[in-house]
């Protein structure tokens, strides 16, 4: 758990960093801020899923995820009830704290280095990847806090749980989770990453989070698929 720990810790600490330049930062530079982020989770989005698209074994399974998912989350409204309840508890300064939590925390958790990065570390011992994303988190976390405020440092505790997760469970099984089913989910996280890119530029409110529910429908299918087996 070394990896995750110290990938963590570096959320943490950039997010300490970055709010420390908060108020500090003229309203222009916040905005080539937003810019850039946007820019990045396009970037980062659109290569998880153009990279593991031709691994998939079920070139729909992402189109009726999205969509199972996406009416699911939009009958909780998961997008609206995360960030008003987060918007209530910021303060007057970081009132788009809730914007800016639900994309970091896509950033830091739906992406390879850190869907395989505990997976890797649990079966080989080796946490080469966990390190790698830790070091572009710390920077994406002093740039987002820097944004948004202090409030992103609740973005570290999700990781620790999400990254926490995969490494429990190939501790248990190594055959749970196959590269098949993490290759479908990534497939669906980029596009995720890509529309809150499209959100944080203006261009497009995808309202992501109600999209967040896409990612359990390949695990069902996956576990049903296994069940039948036997």
């Amino acid at each position: 758990m070394i990896g995750t720990i110290t990938n963590t810790v570096c959320i943490i600490v950039g997010s300490i960093i970055g709010s420390l330049l908060h108020r500090g930062i003229k309203d222009k530079y916040k905005t080539v801020l937003y810019d850039g982020l946007g820019l990045a989770s396009l970037a980062i989005g659109l290569n998880a899923t153009i990279t593991n698209f031709p691994k998939s074994q079920y070139p729909v399974l992402f189109i009726v995820s999205l969509a199972v998912g996406g009416l699911f989350g939009t009958h909780f409204d998961i997008d609206g009830r995360f960030k008003r309840a987060v918007n209530k508890y910021s303060q007057k300064d970081d009132k788009n704290l809730g914007e800016g939590l639900s994309l970091a925390i896509l950033l830091y958790c739906i992406g390879p280095l850190s869907m395989l990065g505990p997976i890797i570390s649990a079966l080989k011992g080796d946490n080469t990847f966990l390190f790698t994303n830790s070091t572009l988190d710390l920077v994406s976390s002093t740039v987002f806090a820097s944004t948004y405020g202090f409030g992103m440092i609740l973005a570290a505790p999700v990781l620790f749980c999400w990254q926490g997760m995969f490494y429990l469970i190939a501790m248990i099984s190594s055959q749970a989770i196959s590269e098949a089913l993490m290759a479908e989910l990534l497939i669906i996280g980029g596009l995720l990453i890509t529309g809150s890119g499209l959100s944080l530029l203006h261009l497009k409110d995808c309202k992501t989070l109600n999209l967040l529910p896409a990612l359990l429908v390949p695990i069902i299918w996956f576990l049903i698929k296994l069940v039948l087996k036997f």
